[in-house]
């Protein structure tokens, strides 16, 4: 049944019996002051009398657990339970508080039986209002207004106050330290002379909220308080583990491929790996079976980088590669300079770091000389004015510097007969670079520029792709779908005074290959030419004089060809502008080896019997893989954006959450979808189902949980009520080990409890909930998961937890790039843990397997998926060396042409 109000109560009658309630709970905290009052006096008579009795000599009495409390305060804990800088021993919390007036959260003892948490509610669990400062009539509350997620870097903001002094202040930012973060009911400390009962009031100044010491811990996020409750087996915080978990993670698969907006990204090494990058990560993919076969194989990973990787090169050796990284910042707001690695892909250590400092944005076109035993780089950044560099590979300095073009540049390459030529193409350009290396002496060498001319022929808008031939004749692709042949004639200058000869370079041929651009081109080892089209999807073959000899079509879901590269024997390696990696000849087709998404993610769910994982995002599509076998079981088309997903208990079905109000349930093996259904008009952030399968619960930015009773298969599902109450948008919710009760958190960190077998009833009083076993962990706020949140955190900062199986770790996806793993439960401020980078983009969600042997991770923007796998504490290998520095954001910026 529903909680909603019933019909002929409007807003008249809403406020009155919101103004009564309040009225009765001042009452009930006037007679708490009262008793806290007499609770202080006698605590003066005792310390009075005590200071007398130690002046003659007599020793002071002293109160044992066995002492009863006066009435009406529930007896207090063991001071080894109170943290420091909040209050005296014995004293009362007079802490200022967020929530409006006339509320309460303290235990049953300190609230006559009744507690309502931090938005208030009226009668029969519907929300009514939550927060203070918003115009309006007085004697109404209004909403609080949810917290927006902002796209800038996040920076940690710093203050010299005291402790003491920062609970009092309104944070408009993020917490300035751990004192302020996490404060604790109850202390052995004293405020100072400060007295917490005659506190001032004035303007912002929130309502006191009264906690004794030992029954609650306390952490302010944007200066909003939230409070949780200790639960009772708890004695003292000490007893809770400490130090990092013993379980590391190792990155086991990386699924995805970053072909969507970059290039220079594929390439085959001497060892037949195939490299190619995605997020941080540089991935050396071994392939298994033959060609046109099913994928398999294995994979390693370069992890050196800080940031996104956008481009690749390979040095003639076939064993050394150069991996470019773009600019970003870390959590702190300091900038991370882009840089080039030039790295051994056998041992996978890192040789040399090129350009630290001397780059702009990032890194967007390299390329090692083919002569000279590779001995030169050149570099092209993204900066306005794309700087063009020639560096010494053995080295690490830069020989020779020029501002190239303020048109986009993509692509760089050395010709394969002459170090001294350098030739770059981009938007409505071809240049030719005559280098002269100034006898190898650090910024002596020059570059000068020859334009390519066009003539008769059209310029195109836009040369993504070139081709050096075994005849010194240079082919490009580009916008148009035209091969272009270009030359080079020199003759005699007719100048007077010039002298010389003349060098230019113009077009000897033109062939039209493609309809719409073309991305790639590639030299093969018989010397022949494969070209590949944008629009078309074709990969042609060219003879001598531009014959076509053959061809063949890329299906449409992998999108356009982006990137060519020649395997073994006649193999093909073929990575697409839908991020998936292809394998085949042309004869017989391709068939994919690795896929991915091709936009943000956020829906993650675990298969609850076998090690298959779902996954939707932004890119509208629904995807199920097989964790063992590293690949796509099987994908579809949701026609719009998933943000949240769940498999019922059997495993028969799965349910995704839309950003239209819609949720589906779809049969796992036939992908029919059962059911679908709307509620409300928002978008869905969380859809669980309950241990035994009879619930699912649906949680919407219309700040509802709508729960339904479903059929032991999970196939039908009908609606059995709504838990009405929060003042924000729901982001998390987590089911009890029963099935009866949920914890839910929302947008504005609200922690509430609900009875739904008892009809979805709002449960009033938090403290009763403090010793409820819960069948899963992935609310980011609660006692058990408060110690993960970073010192200064603004709330955001954390956007998905999940608790293993195992109940032993937590892991967690933060707003900088990381995957943290904490011991559980997790209740000690500035927890250790260990940490694991590899993402370019805020971490979205984490899961773990049902069997906990593999974590999956979902990266935002940078569209990855890691597979992590988790050892013991006796396991097969050490955690992955973390980086000392962490990435940012990196958003696609490259032009898709």
């Amino acid at each position: 049944m529903d909680g909603a109000a019933g019909p002929g109560e409007g807003p008249a009658h809403e406020t009155l019996q919101t103004l009564s309630q309040r009225l009765r709970v001042q009452e009930e905290e006037m007679e708490l002051v009262k008793a806290a009052l007499a609770e202080a006096l006698r605590l003066l008579r005792l310390h009075g009398s005590s200071a007398s009795l130690q002046g003659s000599g007599t020793p002071a009495p002293t109160r044992d657990s066995s002492t009863p409390a006066p009435p009406g305060l529930p007896p207090t804990c063991s001071p080894s339970l109170v943290s420091r800088g909040t209050q005296t021993e014995g004293q009362l919390e007079m802490e200022p508080s967020s929530e409006p007036p006339g509320l309460s959260n303290g235990p049953p003892a300190l609230q006559g039986g009744s507690e309502e948490p931090s938005g208030t509610q009226s009668e029969g669990g519907c929300s009514s209002s939550s927060g203070a400062g918003s115009p309006g009539p007085p004697g109404v509350l209004r909403p609080l207004q949810p917290l927006q997620r902002s796209d800038t870097p996040r920076r940690n903001s710093s203050s010299s106050s005291s402790p003491s002094e920062r609970p009092r202040q309104k944070l408009s930012r993020k917490a300035a330290s751990s004192a302020n973060l996490l404060l604790r009911s109850g202390s052995t400390e004293s405020r100072g002379s400060k007295d917490p009962l005659s506190s001032p009031g004035g303007p912002g100044s929130r309502r006191s909220n009264y906690n004794l010491e030992g029954i609650s811990v306390k952490m302010f996020l944007r200066g909003r308080p939230i409070t949780m409750y200790i639960p009772s087996g708890i004695r003292s915080l000490e007893e809770l583990p400490s130090g990092p978990p013993p379980e590391t993670l190792s990155l086991d698969w990386v699924y995805g491929y970053r072909g969507r907006d970059s290039r220079s990204n594929l390439f085959v090494l001497r060892s037949g790996e195939v490299v190619y990058f995605i997020a941080c990560v540089v991935v050396l993919y071994r392939p298994g079976g033959g060609p046109g076969g099913p994928g398999g194989g294995g994979q390693r990973h370069y992890r050196g980088h800080t940031d996104c990787v956008r481009c690749l090169a390979v040095h003639p050796d076939g064993v050394r590669v150069a991996s470019g990284q773009t600019a970003g910042v870390d959590k702190d707001g300091k900038p991370l300079q882009p840089v080039v690695h030039i790295w051994d892909s056998e041992t996978l250590l890192k040789l040399q770091e090129i350009g630290l400092g001397a780059f702009e944005r990032g890194v967007g076109a390299l390329a090692f000389s083919a002569v000279d035993q590779g001995a030169f780089l050149c570099v092209v950044d993204d900066s306005n004015e794309h700087m063009l560099s020639v560096w010494d590979c053995n080295r690490g300095v830069k020989l020779a510097e020029i501002k190239s073009t303020n048109d986009s540049v993509l692509a760089v390459g050395f010709s394969p007969r002459d170090s001294s030529c350098i030739v770059t193409s981009g938007k409505s350009h071809v240049h030719f670079w005559n280098w002269s290396g100034g006898a190898g002496v650090p910024g002596n060498g020059t570059l000068a520029r020859k334009q390519g001319v066009f003539g008769k022929y059209k310029k195109p808008k836009f040369i993504p792709c070139f081709v050096f031939l075994p005849d010194g004749n240079i082919l490009t692709g580009d916008s148009e779908g035209n091969i272009l042949t270009w030359g080079r004639s020199v003759s005699d200058s007719k100048t007077p005074g010039r002298g010389g000869a003349k060098e230019t370079y113009t077009i000897v041929a033109q062939a039209h290959a493609h309809e719409g651009s073309i991305f790639a081109l590639c030299l093969r080892r018989d010397g022949t030419v494969l070209s590949g089209g944008g629009r078309d999807r074709r990969l042609v073959q060219w003879g001598p004089g531009l014959v076509a000899l053959q061809e063949a079509e890329i299906p449409e879901h992998f999108g356009a060809v982006r990137a060519i590269a020649e395997g073994l024997g006649s193999e093909l390696l073929v990575g697409t502008t839908k991020n998936a990696l292809l394998r085949g000849d042309l004869a017989q087709g391709f068939s994919p080896v690795i896929q991915g998404h091709t936009d943000e993610l956020w829906g993650l769910c675990t298969h609850p019997s076998q090690n298959r994982f779902l996954t939707c995002g932004h890119d509208r599509q629904l995807c199920l893989w097989d964790g063992e076998g590293h690949a796509l079981a099987w994908s579809m088309d949701l026609k719009e954006t998933g943000l949240c997903a769940d498999f019922h208990p059997s495993g028969a079905v799965v349910v995704v959450g839309l950003n239209t109000g819609r949720w589906l349930v779809l049969d796992t093996e036939t992908k029919e979808i059962v059911s679908d259904v709307t509620d409300g008009n928002e978008q869905l952030s969380v859809v669980r189902y309950s241990p035994d399968g009879l619930y699912l619960a649906i949680g919407s930015h219309d700040n509802m949980i709508y729960i339904y009773s479903v059929s032991s298969c999970g196939t039908k599902s009908s609606r059995f009520g709504r838990c009405m109450g929060h003042s924000s948008f729901i982001t998390h919710l987590d089911w009890s080990k029963d099935g009866n009760f949920i914890m839910s958190n929302s947008g504005d960190y609200e922690i509430l409890y609900w009875d739904v077998a008892g009809g979805c009833k709002l449960l009033r009083n938090r403290y009763e909930s403090r010793d409820r076993e819960w069948a899963t962990y992935t609310c980011v706020l609660g006692f058990h998961v408060y110690g993960v949140w970073p010192d200064g955190s603004d709330g955001t900062d954390i956007n998905s937890l999940c608790r293993s199986h195992n109940e032993r770790v937590v892991a967690v996806a933060d707003d900088f790039c990381k995957v943290h793993l904490f011991q559980y439960p997790c209740a000690r401020a500035k927890a250790p843990s260990r940490m694991y980078s590899g993402h370019g983009s805020h971490v979205t969600s984490v899961r773990f397997t049902h069997d906990d042997s593999y974590l999956v991770s979902l990266g935002g923007k940078d569209a990855s998926i890691f597979q992590w796998r988790v050892l013991g504490a006796g396991g097969s290998g050490p955690a992955p060396a973390t980086p000392s520095r962490t990435p940012s954001l990196s958003p696609a910026s490259s032009l898709d042409v």
